[in-house]
């Protein structure tokens, strides 16, 4: 049985959930696992990945099923279902395709379960992510000299990304933040633009690699030159907040105890309404994934998941300062993944132009 008793089947829609449980990355499919059998069903473009896919995570159980267009997919997919109640996620159908199989099935939403089921990850997964992220940190590491008087955002995320990909990486995890200046650093998540570093600019880098599906995060934040006294005040701050959150972390307690740890620091210096965000999040096959560490999750962490820790001060007119590591949790505390080093905002400057 799958998650309720009158449910013995479901039908998968998620990427993610599809290759977690069959290794399967291509972009069209849907996966109805069943007490009666799987089967997986795709266009074209994918049918020999599917099946060499499928072997090779040792999915050797699905059934391949081939269909050209979309009326052909939808029949399938009834098929497979055998015109009886199925479990479905959602949140991930379109409401017309949803609202298209409910006339020939009686679909049940369950979202949540094949997510949860993946939370927590495995030697190996958690392996992936540690290369994933010492990429990151590599990264970083060859580029920050780049952090310079004359160099702009874009420049910067062009040269992190190359380097990601020349250690190894796929990818980058998700668009490399390089945020810098009095505006573009106060936006959590700003785009890079064309704006060149000037004396005295925090400089804000989000920035993760993709290895095999798995994704890493960290954030890093410099400052062009001396930092100011404000400066080093919020960036002093941010890092005492991130240290508290992550003695919190640990297999049993709750996420919101994380963000309060980190909160709290802020909101004894009077500075709690410049923390616009949550505290972190899951990192696994989806760059944000269960569990969200905010103020009102009471979600319990789990031996193996694997979370960041992120808290940030954000002012238009004086910039951001952000710290994150990623860390995988055990029963007495956590792993962190994240190498680079954090205890100085300040880069010695240069002038490029």
């Amino acid at each position: 049985m799958l998650f309720r008793s009158d449910l013995d089947q479901m039908m998968v829609s998620d990427r993610s959930n599809i290759r977690w449980l069959s290794g399967f990355t291509g972009s069209a499919g849907v996966l109805i696992i069943s007490a009666r059998g799987h089967v997986l069903v795709t266009d074209g473009r994918y049918t020999e990945q599917a099946r060499d896919q499928l072997d090779a995570a040792g999915a050797t159980d699905v059934e391949v099923v081939s269909a050209r267009t979309l009326t052909e997919q939808h029949n399938a997919i009834i098929a497979a279902a055998g015109g009886t109640t199925i479990g479905a996620e959602a949140s991930v159908v379109p409401h017309g395709t949803w609202s298209s199989f409910a006339a020939q099935i009686d679909l049940v939403g369950v979202d949540g379960v094949i997510s949860d089921l993946r939370r927590s990850k495995d030697d190996a997964e958690v392996e992936l992510i540690a290369q994933a992220a010492d990429i990151a940190s590599r990264a970083l590491a060859d580029v920050a000299p780049m952090i310079a008087i004359g160099v702009t955002e874009r420049e910067l995320r062009d040269e992190l990304e190359y380097q990601m990909r020349k250690f190894g990486a796929d990818g980058p995890s998700y668009e490399t933040i390089v945020a810098s200046g009095p505006t573009n650093a106060a936006l959590p998540h700003a785009r890079p633009t064309t704006r060149q570093f000037v004396e005295g600019d925090t400089v804000v880098i989000d920035v993760g690699a993709l290895v095999s599906g798995y994704h890493s995060d960290m954030t890093r934040t410099f400052v062009v030159g001396e930092p100011t006294v404000e400066q080093r005040g919020w960036y002093e701050l941010v890092l005492e907040s991130q240290m508290a959150g992550l003695e919190a972390v640990a297999a049993g307690v709750r996420v919101s105890d994380v963000d309060r740890a980190c909160r709290s620091v802020f909101e004894s210096a009077g500075l709690s309404d410049l923390f616009v965000h949550g505290t972190g999040h899951g990192v696994g096959l989806d760059i944000h994934e269960e569990p969200f560490l905010g103020a009102s999750g009471q979600t319990e962490l789990v031996a193996g998941d694997v979370v960041t820790v992120e808290p940030g001060l954000y002012r238009v007119g004086t910039g951001g300062v952000r710290i994150e590591d990623l860390v995988v949790v055990t029963s007495e505390g956590h792993r962190n993944l994240t190498t680079h080093p954090k205890d100085s905002p300040c880069l010695p400057s240069r002038r490029t132009t």
